[in-house]
């Protein structure tokens, strides 16, 4: 492809849109599908390479637990005016090759169409010559394409699956370049109407039962293709599977995100830039202070003077940095975050601003449940996409996770978001009484074999590093789902704009929390419309509002049986009438949530933890 195909926004090159993923794009009136190349194509195609480059963002406690040294923004085309314009791109590979024309019913691979020097866009030239004054009747992508769950994509093997007699000439072409091309033509409903044909042999075959698992049990095994890696092959053991195109379990991305707290907040790294690194990797870090003071007389004097710090200065503060670098756990970055909302202080604030929050008092109507309140008023958050994977979403480090280079790099894509929201803490003294009872634990216990039998069944063993639920994570989901859907009408923030973040643990570190929240990439942030929400007699109607308002679902009885919800998203008491939100908001995927945790199953037995909450006068 080598005209512009279509503009991405920024945020969606690190998430759904991002190095592997199929996007459907138009270009001169046609329809182009390609596949999103690897980061290799970056520094390629957006120098200078790595690091180096000025579209760097940091993060330390991210980057540690990713095992990178910094983070890259999806780059952006320069606005210059004049003749010397910005022709820098980034790269999508056209697939799937296979085309085909909505009027003749034929697919060949793209090479066997017409397409007019440096336009992406093919089209039938018998087509398009009855079509007359001009206009060309467009191919469009075919819609079937092969995964498997090792993150590999390929062409649906379109000659296998009609069968070719023995004397067809196209049989055995292994060429796509010579390949004259088959019918897929719809002669009835559904898939069973699709009929795939060779036009040379007459055999036929229609599409139904291409998304059968036993279909494709004595198929061809999967070649271990990566067209977005410059078809970087590799082999591989698992079976492929038919998809849609535009199927939404083709693509998870795998984002791991950290917000900047104290003391790492700070922006001595970031100012900076390329030269901490040449700082910090000195053989005997004891002559730093001489080497600093050799080196400020030249670029790094300018930024030593914006700091407003001495060579000594600077280098006590790179080696307390290094020394608390070395001695950070980040196995899991949530306590540390968990910590900072939970201090004692009435407000936090760094030093740049990027992290302010403010205590507020707990209304007296909330301690039985609630036992902080905090309004954050500025956060920076930093999501970072480290894989994908296709077919099943990423399930505790069970699932392999595709690569989005060919080798490891020193660095992944990354955005910086800046917002404001709110955080609550549950009543650890009311949560310890409550997630012990043997109803509770019954519920969540369900799940939990749902979830094994699941990931046994479709890994042939079971899984031998699966963290188990607990009732506090599932009532923490579940608390922050009917949160986001009350805030979205209290605050005016669409539900689609609000996020989750779940501090729940009982290991060596206790922890109940929601942080609900909404962040854009402008560097100003939010207007603060969340976090006014936050105010002590607010949060706690806001609060009853939502509990109340899914007490009863437009679905019960069914929902509150436990009939509605899916045996895949490992949930009890659920569906989109009460507590499923859209996909940019929830952590796991609108995965273990279950209402008759919060607001109980209608016995008055106490199950739901909020359940005395309508008791209230």
């Amino acid at each position: 492809m080598k005209n512009d195909l279509q503009e991405i926004r920024r945020s969606a090159v690190v998430s759904l849109f991002g190095p592997g993923a199929i996007v459907d794009f138009r270009a001169d009136g046609g329809a182009v599908s390609g596949v999103v190349t690897g980061l290799e194509e970056w520094d390629r195609s957006f120098p200078p390479r790595g690091l180096a480059h000025p579209q760097v963002i940091r993060e330390t406690r991210l980057q540690k637990k990713l095992g990178v040294k910094g983070f890259r923004a999806a780059p952006v085309v320069e606005a210059r005016g004049g003749d010397n314009p910005d022709n820098r791109r980034l790269v999508a590979v056209r697939f799937p090759q296979w085309l085909q024309c909505p009027q003749c019913d034929r697919i060949k691979p793209a090479s066997r169409w017409k397409s007019d020097p440096g336009k992406a866009s093919c089209y039938c030239p018998t087509c398009t010559e009855t079509l007359g004054g001009g206009k060309r009747m467009y191919v469009i992508p075919v819609r079937f394409v092969m995964a498997c769950e090792n993150g590999h994509l390929d062409e649906f093997p379109w000659d296998w699956w009609v069968g070719h007699k023995e004397d067809c000439p196209i049989a055995g072409r292994r060429n796509p370049d010579r390949h004259p091309g088959l019918i897929l033509r719809s002669e009835g409903p559904g898939l069973s109407g699709l009929m795939l044909s060779c036009p040379e042999c007459k055999a036929r075959r229609s599409m139904d039962g291409i998304f059968s698992k036993k279909t494709w049990e004595n198929s061809p095994p999967c070649r271990g293709r990566r067209p977005w890696l410059c078809d970087a092959d590799e082999s591989c053991d698992k079976k492929t599977q038919a998809m849609q195109r535009g199927a939404s379990n083709l693509y998870f991305p795998v984002v791991e995100s950290a917000l900047d707290i104290p003391p790492w907040s700070d922006s001595l790294q970031e100012a900076l830039g390329t030269w901490w690194n040449t700082l910090t990797n000195l053989d005997d870090l004891s002559q730093l202070d001489m080497f600093i003071s050799f080196v400020a007389q030249g670029e790094l004097g300018s930024i030593m003077r914006e700091l407003r710090m001495t060579p000594a200065e600077l280098a006590e503060a790179i080696r307390a940095r290094l020394t608390a670098y070395e001695h950070l756990q980040t196995d899991n970055l949530r306590p540390d975050e968990y910590r900072q909302f939970m201090m004692e202080t009435g407000s936090s604030q760094s030093k740049d601003g990027n992290f302010k929050i403010r205590n507020e008092p707990v209304s007296s109507e909330m301690p039985r449940w609630i036992s902080k309140v905090v309004r954050v008023v500025r956060l920076r958050e930093v999501r970072a996409l480290k894989g994908f994977t296709r077919i099943k979403p990423p399930e505790g480090g069970i699932v392999p996770v595709a690569r989005l280079s060919k080798s490891p790099l020193d660095w992944l894509p990354a955005i910086e978001v800046r917002g404001e929201g709110i955080f609550l803490a549950l009543n650890e003294e009311t949560l310890k009484s409550w997630e012990i009872r043997d109803d509770v634990q019954q519920r969540v216990e369900a799940c939990n074999k749902l979830r094994l039998l699941d990931l046994e069944r479709k890994q042939g063993s079971a899984p031998d590093k699966l963290e188990p639920l607990t009732p506090r994570y599932v009532l923490c989901h579940t608390l922050a789902h009917a949160l986001m859907r009350q805030l979205s009408l209290e605050c005016g923030y669409t539900s689609a704009s609000l996020r989750e973040r779940i501090y729940a643990g009982t290991d060596t570190q206790q922890m109940a929390g929601v942080l609900i929240y909404t962040a854009t990439p402008d560097a100003d942030g939010t207007l603060g419309g969340l976090e006014r929400q936050g105010k002590s007699q607010r949060i706690a109607d806001i609060l009853y509002r939502a509990i109340h308002a899914i007490e009863w679902c437009s679905s019960d009885p069914l929902c509150i049986s436990d009939m509605m919800g899916a045996n895949a998203s490992y949930s009890k008491s659920v569906c989109h009438a009460c507590c499923l939100a859209p996909e940019t908001s929830c952590e796991a995927y609108n995965c273990y949530l279950d209402r008759v945790l919060l607001v109980g199953d209608g016995t008055g037995s106490g199950l739901g933890y909020f359940e005395d909450m309508f008791r209230r006068g």
